[in-house]
């Protein structure tokens, strides 16, 4: 009985050694690339949920195969087509007004604002400082707090 407590501890702390070690799942956003139809479960005969524009960036929760589970920037979750899903990597601005700078600085000249929904693609890689390099419809870039965005 002495010997069996240890072994228990032991494999308690090698378990728990286990869990640590695996790696931490990062949230993964995609964009759709055309409208696309959000559905209550994996099927075109399922009930609609809502209309999702082009470009919108969507949370994926599950993916299974044909159809990813996702959730929206409102928050509701629903099912849509892997196919629509292809889109280059958007943003939604999350705060009322986001200063969009010249460089990842908040002391950096303003480029262009951006109100709450509207959509921006990031252009490249992040910095590690916790900016997103994006730019706007019309052709303006700059860089942006990672923050201030929703689908990063």
């Amino acid at each position: 009985m002495k010997l069996r407590l240890p072994l228990v501890r032991l494999g308690v702390a090698a378990g728990l050694l286990a869990a640590l070690m695996q790696p931490a799942w990062a949230l993964e956003y995609r964009s759709t690339g055309r409208v696309a139809l959000l559905y209550d479960a994996p099927s075109t005969a399922a009930g609609k949920v809502s209309i999702a524009g082009s470009g919108l960036p969507l949370e994926v929760v599950v993916d299974a195969g044909a159809w990813v589970k996702v959730r929206d920037p409102n928050g509701r979750l629903a099912w849509v087509e892997r196919s629509a899903l292809d889109g280059p990597k958007n943003v939604m601005v999350k705060v009322d007004v986001s200063l969009i700078r010249q460089q990842p600085l908040f002391d950096a000249d303003v480029v262009f604002r951006a109100a709450r929904g509207v959509l921006l693609e990031i252009s490249q890689e992040s910095d590690t400082y916790g900016w997103l390099p994006v730019k706007h419809a019309d052709g303006l870039a700059g860089w942006m707090p990672a923050y201030e965005a929703w689908g990063k």
